[in-house]
C-alpha cells in the first residue's frame, strides 16, 4: 500500500507540473499574440506581385515576454517533490511532497524565464506608399533598412531603392 501512495504522490506531481506549464501564456508582440513564421500586414487583399514604392515611415522594435518552455517547471515539480516527500510521514509525507512540487514549479519556472538567452526580437515597418495608403509588415530584422528611405515592394519583399 505506501508503494502505491509514493507512485499515486509522484504521477500527481508531474501532472499538476504538466498543468502549470500548459498555463504559460503565449508570448506577446504589443497586444497581439505572435507565433514564429507569422507575417503581419495591415492589408492583406491586395495584389503583391505588383511593384510598388514608397518610403519607411516608422520601424518599431518589438519584444518577446517571458518565454518558457515548460521544462524548467516540470524539472522544478520533479525536484521539490522528491525533496517534499523526504519530509514528514503519512499525509503529511503527502502534503510535503505537494507543496514541494508547486513551489519547485514555480521556482523552475522563474528560473527558466530569468535565464533564458533566446529573447526573440522582430521589428514592425510601417511604408508610406507613394501613390497612398500604407503596408505594414513584420520582419525579423530591418536590414539596412531606416527612416526615410526609399524602398521597392515586390512579392512581399522589401528593397532599398
Amino acid at each position: 500500500m505506501r508503494k502505491y501512495s509514493r507512485i499515486a504522490a509522484i504521477a500527481g506531481t508531474i501532472s499538476l507540473a504538466g498543468a502549470l506549464a500548459a498555463c504559460a501564456d503565449a508570448p506577446r508582440y504589443g497586444d497581439q499574440p505572435y507565433y514564429p513564421g507569422q507575417q503581419s500586414q495591415a492589408y492583406p487583399n491586395y495584389d503583391s506581385r505588383a511593384t510598388e514604392y514608397g518610403s519607411v515611415s516608422h520601424i518599431e522594435g518589438l519584444h518577446a515576454r517571458n518565454r518558457t518552455s515548460g521544462a524548467g517547471a516540470v524539472l522544478g515539480a520533479v525536484v521539490g517533490g522528491v525533496l517534499g516527500n523526504q519530509v514528514g510521514g503519512g499525509s503529511g509525507r503527502l502534503a510535503a511532497t505537494a507543496v514541494g512540487a508547486v513551489g519547485g514549479a514555480l521556482a523552475g519556472n522563474a528560473i527558466e524565464s530569468r535565464n533564458d538567452r533566446t529573447d526573440f526580437e522582430s521589428y514592425r515597418i510601417t511604408i508610406q506608399l507613394d501613390r497612398g495608403g500604407q503596408r505594414v509588415y513584420e520582419v525579423p530584422a530591418t536590414g539596412d533598412l531606416r527612416t526615410g528611405d526609399r524602398v521597392r515592394l515586390y512579392n512581399g519583399q522589401i528593397s532599398r531603392v
